[in-house]
């Protein structure tokens, strides 16, 4: 499975954990859930429904009935409902459990943050810490790059490598922020809790929101 799919199938049962939808509104949902992947189209995800149904994770309701595109003349749609079978709540908390290196990249961490609500608290703590050591990483490679190439590049260049390197440094302050939060044991509006209740593109938010707050690189102008 590529990592694109597999962030796709955590997202899908993730949000089908809550209640059951139709692909349309499921549709709408991951564009707003998983940001960078907002180009979504029918074609990519109803293999990934129709992947989930025949592992066994997901149940049909309405099965024999095609989607009908609403059109002036119809005014409504034939929806195929979507929800979660018993192996399927199984298989999202083994994924909400998983807090190794494939959770500290930017695709992967944005989806793990948005179900941090549901979260183990150590399982949160060790994706958090992983993803502020990754950008750590990254971003002395990135001071090293800005270093040995000053010379090489003009002013807008050189100015686009430190916007980047200033986003990572953001993010990096705002996980140390939530990390810091967590051992506190205090709650974050919105966001992690003790207890069973995303990238830079990390979500917060209780999972399914249609408007999760993002990290600070992600939010317009500079600090």
């Amino acid at each position: 499975m590529s990592r694109r799919s597999g962030v796709l199938e955590f997202a899908v049962l993730g949000l089908l954990h809550d209640a059951p939808m139709h692909g349309y509104e499921l549709r709408k949902r991951l564009n707003v859930l998983l940001g960078s992947f907002r180009a979504f189209s029918y074609g990519t995800l109803y293999p990934c429904l129709k992947n989930l149904v025949a592992q066994g994770f997901l149940v049909e309701d309405n099965p024999d009935s095609e989607y009908v595109p609403a059109t002036a003349l119809n005014g409504k749609r034939s929806k195929i409902v979507y929800r979660l079978s018993p192996e399927g709540k199984e298989r999202f908390e083994e994924l909400l459990a998983e807090s190794g290196p494939d959770a500290w990249e930017d695709e992967h961490f944005g989806v793990h943050f948005a179900f941090f609500g549901r979260t183990d608290k150590a399982v949160r703590m060790r994706v958090l810490e992983g993803r502020r050591s990754r950008l750590e990483e990254r971003l002395e490679r990135m001071r090293s790059s800005i270093a040995r190439t000053r010379e090489r590049f003009d002013d807008y260049t050189l100015e686009l490598q430190r916007h980047g390197l200033e986003s990572v440094e953001r993010e990096v302050r705002w996980l140390n922020e939530l990390i810091e939060t967590e051992r506190a044991n205090r709650n974050v509006r919105g966001g992690p809790q003790s207890g069973p209740p995303q990238t830079s593109d990390g979500r917060g938010q209780e999972a399914g929101s249609l408007d999760p707050p993002r990290p600070p690189h992600d939010r317009p102008g500079r600090s």
